[in-house]
């Protein structure tokens, strides 16, 4: 069978079986397929695997430049592609011929990949087959019915987004019971719907019990939370562990393993490096239903399940199963477990988590900076934390807004240890206005009495919205143009600044952030 696709003169011939027309397109059965495009694109969509991995419209005709590290690899990446000299997407590709001319070819199960090179396209699953929805037309309307047809696959979660404040972008892991007490006590009548405590309250990553910082434990938390007409949240990352963890120490058999039989690193963060959790294992999948159980009992009814990524890394699991469907059977385990509890996916593979969560990070974490230069622009990795690249990959990902939440992560109103710009700020705001999600972790001290009068009107206000173009907005009177943020940094290779005698530390001391000493001088003041 033969479908045409035909746009503004540009039509695209597709010969394959098992293919029949639905609306905006048609749909095909194949596990592997290729397509000769009718020239190079002048863009391709390449959508990046977990929350923080790069989404966005690029050049095809420049080089792929993977991440120079391999401990920011195992974390911003999904590992089997991190090295590819193609351009790889994650589930979907969208190739540019010229205006209003977007191809779109959408894997619509799980394990689906699109490849691009010069003006050869492929796509393939990873195991099995399953279906591809072809569309070519406007660039809004190929991606919003590429939506919904994930949505009548997957499903989707109909709940209205919530107003959050969370512990995280003030105070790290350096929290303890009374500064969040106080917390709780100097956001006062702000309208947040939810306080949500971050990392830094377990005894270890793995071992999620109230460490000695809170004596009281954590249901007293959720209580004083509750107690101020708000839901409590909580922060876990279920599917990774350390060494310093019992659950590494009692069960190795619960730690996935490579085929050299040795733990799966799965990269570094705060707790130092991380390895995964084997979720095809029956225990492993019994041990998260009680972990979710257990906090939903203490009281919590809003959870941010942080680093899932590692629950669909490649090795040897239990049960030989595609690594991204055991990553659904895990994360629909949780989701049993949580019962009505709003969860919060971070760090999560896009496509096997929608319909199983409320909302979903869509970019990098932000920071109170535009953008870390050592360790995004000459370590070429766009997935690490800067509020640029959280940025860039949020709008690459608008169209999720269509069947789940979409969180761009939290916004900055403070006036202290806050090294943004003001023009900078101001399109981290509207990004917020634009996704719907508002969040903030700012210290009700570090606000100014007029930085607390426009968080609480921001808080309250609902924006009128038209998207103009790709990257410009209408936010009620006002037009916000996002061009600028857009592309990829162009910075001296990483080996160079070694050559320079200038190392890596002293290179991040100097341009990450002067206010990180700030931060850290000012965290309990």
């Amino acid at each position: 069978m033969t479908f045409e696709l035909d746009c503004l003169g540009l039509k695209i011939t597709v010969p394959l079986e098992n293919s029949h027309a639905v609306e905006g397109g048609f749909i095909a059965g194949a596990p592997a397929l290729s397509l000769n495009l009718p020239s190079a694109p002048v863009r391709f969509y390449r959508h990046g695997w977990q929350s923080w991995t790069l989404a966005a419209w690029i050049d095809p005709s420049l080089p792929v430049t993977p991440i120079s590290a391999p401990d920011f690899r195992a974390k911003d990446e999904d590992p089997l592609y991190a090295i590819s000299k193609s351009h790889v997407s994650a589930w979907v590709g969208a190739f540019e011929f010229g205006k209003d001319a977007v191809l779109l070819v959408g894997a619509l199960d799980l394990g689906g990949r699109v490849m691009l090179q010069g003006a050869q396209m492929s796509a393939f699953y990873e195991s099995g087959g399953g279906d591809w929805f072809f569309a070519l037309g406007k660039e809004d309307q190929v991606f919003k019915r590429y939506a919904q047809l994930l949505g009548e696959r997957l499903g989707s979660r109909p709940t209205r987004p919530l107003r959050v404040w969370c512990s995280w972008y003030s105070l790290y892991n350096l929290i303890n019971e009374k500064i969040l007490r106080q917390a709780i006590t100097d956001l006062g009548d702000l309208p947040f719907e939810v306080i949500q405590v971050d990392d830094g309250w377990q005894r270890s990553t793995g071992d999620w019990e109230a460490n000695k910082k809170f004596p009281s434990g954590m249901a007293d938390m959720a209580a004083k939370i509750t107690a101020t007409g708000r839901i409590a949240g909580l922060w876990l990352s279920p599917f990774i562990t350390t060494k310093s963890s019992s659950i590494f120490r009692d069960h190795p058999d619960w730690i996935l393993k490579d085929d050299e039989g040795r733990p799966v690193f799965a990269g570094m963060n705060f707790s130092g490096k991380i390895y995964a959790l084997d979720v095809s294992h029956p225990a492993v999948l019994g041990w998260l239903q009680q972990q979710i159980r257990k906090v939903r009992a203490w009281g919590f009814e809003y959870l941010k399940l942080d680093f899932l990524y590692a629950g669909a890394f490649p090795g040897r699991p239990f049960e030989p199963k595609p690594r991204e469907e055991i990553y659904r059977q895990a994360l629909r385990t949780m989701r049993e477990a949580a019962g009505e509890a709003y969860l919060l996916a971070c760090g999560a593979p896009i496509v096997p988590s929608l319909g199983l969560c409320d909302g979903i990070r869509i970019g990098p974490d932000v920071t109170p900076y535009w953008l870390n230069v050592p360790l995004s622009v000459y370590l070429n990795n766009p997935n690490h934390p800067s509020t640029q690249n959280a940025v860039r990959t949020s709008l690459g990902r608008l169209w999720l807004k269509e069947i789940v939440h979409i969180d761009p992560d939290v916004l900055f109103f403070r006036s202290r240890v806050n090294a943004l710009k003001p023009d900078e700020r101001s399109l981290l705001l509207d990004l917020g206005e634009i996704a719907g999600f508002k969040a903030t972790s700012d210290l009700p001290q570090w606000l100014s009495t007029e930085d607390r009068k426009k968080l609480s009107d921001y808080l309250g206000h609902s924006a009128r919205l038209k998207q103009l173009g790709r990257y410009k907005f209408q936010i009620d009177n006002r037009e916000v143009d996002y061009s600028a943020a857009i592309p990829l940094p162009k910075g001296q290779p990483f080996p160079t600044i070694l050559a320079s005698g200038l190392g890596l530390a002293q290179m991040a001391r100097r341009e990450v952030l002067p206010a990180i000493a700030e931060v850290l001088k000012n965290r309990f003041s």
